[in-house]
């Protein structure tokens, strides 16, 4: 049965280093949640205490209505997928798949029925009795995912699952993945530092920095609302304006930056000072001419870089700004290095986060 994960306050210290800081969040029954960040910020280590590999130096994690903090990791009804896979390399795929079930004691008939359903669950036949050397990167993957699932757990760990597989496969196995979390209702946390990876699959997205959660969300939401500089520039690209508010009342704000651009959003802000937040897809391109007073730039395309769905254009403002856009497709011959234009956005676009 899926459960509900509950932490509170989750702390981790090493000697003088404190890796997890007052971390709390819920992942709801059936919910996955993408722990997300750079290297170091403390992902691996608030879901390793989660799995019981690391004692927490403070705070507590529920499973379901249980308190698991003191539990050790066998006991808390989780499945965890490694990065490595660390999958027994003198066991073929069937005894790693059965390797949980025996150390639980369930008998040799529930451990055929069971292992036979994650082999057909995976798409595993043919493959039973090879060992991990004789498995592609994909296959060892699903055979460490179904070592997790075989034991039903209430909640599915995963550290960076995808990150020894190719682009192309990798792209491919998270879909995978997520088509299985949903079909099992299992709930489930996933740590990895590719934005796009979260953002796929994640019901929502809890980015962390240097141990604490700086924003939980949607992944929509966290991408169009932004609560910080950080998470701006880590989730996707982002043109960021530190402007002076001039004007703000309950529905719109007016702001400027120092080299003179004057921003007009749709959203109240609190203080004297902001960020203002134009994703590079938001942003028009023009002709030079007359600008409008406010959410628009003159300047001249710097570069353009064909990406095939996309491509993307720098553009360096009359005030020496480097503006990132991004044209769906291929652009025209018209848009070109050297070239003279107008990059204008909408008010209804800006994002706003404080400095």
């Amino acid at each position: 049965m899926t459960s509900r994960v509950e932490l509170s306050n989750l702390s981790k210290r090493y000697g003088g280093t404190l890796a997890v800081k007052d971390v709390s969040f819920e992942v709801a029954p059936g919910e996955l949640v993408a722990l997300l960040g750079p290297s170091g910020c403390g992902k691996t280590t608030t879901l390793r205490m989660v799995a019981g590999f690391v004692e927490p130096t403070s705070g507590s994690i529920r499973i379901g209505d249980r308190d698991v903090t003191a539990l050790p990791p066998h006991r808390r009804d989780t499945g965890m997928v490694f990065q490595s896979y660390a999958l027994f390399p003198h066991l073929s795929v069937t005894e790693n798949l059965a390797f949980g079930l025996k150390r639980r004691g369930v008998s040799r008939e529930d451990i055929g029925r069971r292992v036979a359903e994650i082999v057909s669950l995976l798409h595993l036949r043919g493959l039973e009795h090879r060992l991990p050397r004789q498995l592609s990167g994909g296959q060892q993957q699903r055979v460490a995912v179904g070592r997790a699932l075989v034991i039903n757990p209430a909640v599915l760990l995963l550290d960076e699952p995808f990150s020894n597989l190719d682009a192309q496969l990798r792209e491919s196995t998270r879909v995978e993945m997520r088509r299985l979390q949903q079909s099992l209702g299992i709930t489930t946390v996933f740590v990895t530092h590719d934005q796009a990876e979260a953002m796929s699959i994640a019901d929502r997205i809890a980015v962390m920095k240097d141990g604490q959660i700086e924003q939980v969300g949607a992944p929509h939401l966290v991408y169009r609302r932004p609560v910080s500089r950080f998470v701006a520039n880590f989730i996707g690209r982002a043109n960021l304006f530190e402007g002076k508010v001039l004007q703000t009342d309950g529905t719109s704000t007016r702001a400027e930056t120092a080299d003179g651009v004057v921003l007009q959003c749709d959203l109240p802000v609190k203080g004297r000072e902001a960020i203002f937040v134009v994703r590079p897809e938001w942003i028009r391109l023009g002709p030079p001419g007359p600008a409008p007073t406010a959410n628009a730039v003159a300047g001249q395309i710097d570069m353009v870089s064909f990406q095939g769905p996309s491509s993307h254009i720098e553009v360096i403002t009359v005030g020496g700004r480097q503006l990132l856009v991004e044209l769906a497709g291929e652009v025209s011959q018209d848009v070109r290095a050297g070239q003279s234009v107008t990059a204008s956005w909408d008010a209804s676009s800006i994002a706003v986060c404080q400095p």
